[in-house]
């Protein structure tokens, strides 16, 4: 080595998370995004521009007056201006730091600011919506991955079921193997990878984003059209006049057609067809059978099993009986005979195509993942050294949130508490660090003026040709409307 030279260290310690890695030339740290390059601590994910087309309606982001003069209606940025996202962009561990890319723009005469950051959450989750009748679980049983507890089922939604995963207990309220399944299930669900979840006392399944849910070793084809009762009132007039009974079997709320005030109003006599379960109103029958896997959500295979007896003084032989699930997926068609018992019969022409009105009324079945946090010291002393005054001017509109240049949605309260759809984000935009938290992009975008009152870190502002242009700087560039993909981030290398 000659005295000109300067001399680097064997290892360097990295200080973008509370992990403090010491790192060896050539090697990157403990969350394969920091690397040591030549005593340089250099960052392998390429900061991500998201490039615009005019018409596009692209996600990204700021403020400005509408390209027809009126107040900005709050809708992304639409013309062919580039918008820095936080992806790549590194994180603003320790707190004093101002974040790692502060970026001026001038859009119609406003000057704008965006301030990008890789936030480290261990105050987060994902809420995962699967479209499916199925039985998964009961609510508040915990969904596992390899064995260790990541979250729970919720409430069901309408032709849904509801898992909340992640969250800080499971991250760092249990044992360490706890935490490091919890993060990894987020990481993969967030990059919209296939994770296996058992539910205790459920269902193993297999989630998605963007995909069909799988059950049980079932992929599942369709979201219901409605409950039992809702088929009833919607296809109704469809099935009064070519058939006497309707039982559409649900594990929510079961629909008897006569019995039922769409029924009746279309002067369907009462049939003597009794149905299992607790009578709620007229035609609509809760508890028929208990959750599971089969008609309707049930646990049942054979429909016939949620009828009692028919009623001798009303049903009649040669009543004609169509059962059909939500999804119509399954049915049967029975007439009864002479001692009033349901005989299986071929379905009649004219009721099939009602039968598969249901089907076409339905909708694919999918995944939804929604990433939430809470936008915590780190990230809002980046952007100011009073950070109160950041969460002010969300609350006041002032500053726009985005993830990864995807509109997030700001819940009320206190704080600065985000969800955002990762079906809306570029692909693999979130990372990790092993304490265990994850690392997601978040991004800030205000007037100018309004960031320098808000006591902003003006000395660290850059202009986005600087930034775009700045050879040691490493961009990955995409389109304003992605194409869903797998695999890793793309590296810019070491």
């Amino acid at each position: 080595m000659t005295g000109s030279a300067r001399e680097r260290p064997d290892k360097i310690r990295c200080d973008a998370c509370p992990v403090l890695c010491y790192i060896a030339e050539g090697r990157s740290g403990a969350c394969d995004r920091y690397a040591n390059h030549g005593g340089d601590l250099v960052r392998l994910d390429p900061l991500t521009i998201i490039e615009n087309s005019i018409g596009r309606g692209g996600k990204a982001v700021p403020f400005l007056k509408d390209s027809d003069g009126g107040e900005w209606d709050g809708d992304p940025i639409r013309a062919g201006r580039p918008f820095v996202t936080a992806i790549g962009a590194g994180t603003t561990y320790p707190d004093y730091k101002p974040a790692p890319f502060i970026v001026s723009q001038t859009v119609d005469d406003a000057d704008m600011v965006t301030v990008v950051t890789e936030g480290i959450f261990s105050y987060c989750g994902v809420k995962v919506k699967i479209d499916t009748d199925r039985f998964i679980g009961h609510e508040r049983a915990f969904a596992r991955r390899g064995g260790e507890p990541v979250g729970h089922v919720m409430t069901s939604e309408y032709g849904s079921k509801m898992l909340s995963l992640g969250g800080v207990e499971h991250l760092t309220g249990g044992t360490k193997k706890e935490g490091r399944a919890t993060c990894d299930t987020l990481l993969k669900l967030c990059n919209r990878e296939a994770v296996e979840l058992e539910i205790d006392g459920g269902a193993e399944i297999v989630v998605q984003a963007g995909e069909a849910p799988v059950v049980n070793g079932v992929e599942e084809k369709l979201m219901r059209v409605g409950c039992g009762s809702a088929a009833i009132g919607m296809f109704a007039s469809q099935w009064a006049r070519h058939v006497d009974e309707v039982v559409v079997v649900d594990d929510h709320i079961t629909g008897v057609l006569s019995e039922h005030q769409a029924g009746k109003l279309l002067d369907v006599p009462p049939t003597g067809i009794r149905v299992n379960g607790r009578r709620s109103t007229p035609g609509r029958y809760f508890q028929v059978a208990n959750p599971g896997t089969g008609w309707g959500g049930t646990d049942v295979d054979d429909p016939l099993t949620i009828l009692k007896p028919a009623d001798g003084k009303v049903a009649w032989p040669g009543l004609r009986l169509l059962m059909v699930s939500t999804t119509g997926e399954q049915h049967a068609y029975y007439e009864l005979d002479g001692t009033l018992e349901p005989r299986p019969l071929p379905l009649p022409d004219r009721l099939r195509e009602s039968v598969e009105r249901i089907a076409e009324n339905c909708e694919p079945s999918l995944c939804s993942v929604l990433f939430m946090g809470g936008a915590g010291g780190s990230l809002r002393a980046g952007v100011t050294e009073n950070p109160v005054k950041l969460t002010n001017s969300v609350k006041d509109s002032l500053t726009r949130v985005s993830c990864g240049g995807a509109d997030a949605y700001v819940w009320p309260g206190g704080g600065i508490t985000v969800m955002v759809d990762v079906m809306e984000m570029p692909t693999n935009s979130f990372g990790y660090v092993p304490t265990p938290a994850l690392v997601a992009p978040i991004e800030f975008t205000m007037r100018l003026s309004d960031y320098l009152a808000l006591g902003g870190h003006a000395d660290s502002v850059r202009p986005i040709e600087r930034v775009i242009y700045d050879d040691s700087t490493a961009l990955r560039r995409i389109s304003a409307e992605p194409a869903p993909g797998r695999g890793r981030r793309p590296r810019s290398g070491i």
